[in-house]
């Protein structure tokens, strides 16, 4: 059940053991500053660079924001059973790679993904313990705002995002835990006792 004041389901934090979490939520919901905030308060936490096809962007470093790979090393890879889970993008694939999070496992150190949907649906077939936690807004008209509010994009492309975003939340029930971003630094609280089991210093 998911308590209703903190927005975390009763009993997902498992003590005394490292576990893998997904964190995963809707378009505009403040997941890139909470998982900031959340390494800030958890630095033995590991966490994933995912895998891409798309060449390196000014300013961007291998291994720090991305793995870039070719297309080739990256099938090879997804036909070895070597990725946790992965997607096409705008003709590119984005792809979690499988060693590094068990070999963070097995060190004893949590581990941590930021991922869509459809990824988190391919992390829990392949790896059915790890834990799925969904970061909401605090309302829908909230989640419109933060979307809508910066004017700078073309209106069809915010309602794509907005139907995407609805097709999300519906999916929450499939979630072990969801935490409300209402407040980055209390959103950040709850994700550290959700992945390490204890409460933030």
């Amino acid at each position: 059940m998911i308590d209703v004041g903190t927005g975390v389901e009763s009993g997902s934090a498992r003590t005394g053991r490292p576990r893998l979490t997904v964190v995963s939520g809707p378009s505009g919901v403040g997941k890139s500053s909470v998982i900031d905030e959340l390494r800030s308060q958890a630095p033995d936490v590991y966490f994933s660079v995912s895998m891409t096809t798309r060449p390196p962007r000014t300013g961007e470093v291998n291994g720090v924001h991305y793995h870039f790979v070719d297309l080739g090393e990256f099938r090879r890879m997804v036909d070895d059973g070597e990725m946790l889970e992965y997607a096409q993008y705008a003709g590119n694939y984005y792809g979690t790679p499988r060693m590094p999070v068990e070999r963070a496992l097995a060190a004893g150190r949590s581990a941590v993904l930021e991922i869509e949907l459809q990824g988190a649906r391919q992390v829990r077939e392949s790896m059915p313990e790890a834990q799925l936690v969904m970061l909401l807004p605090p309302s829908w008209e909230d989640l419109v705002e933060r979307l809508t509010g910066r004017r700078t994009e073309d209106s069809e492309l915010v309602r794509q995002r907005l139907d995407t975003a609805q097709r999300e939340l519906a999916a929450q029930t499939e979630f072990d835990a969801t935490v409300v971003n209402a407040d980055v630094r209390s959103a950040a609280d709850e994700l550290v006792r959700l992945v390490t089991g204890h409460g933030s210093k």
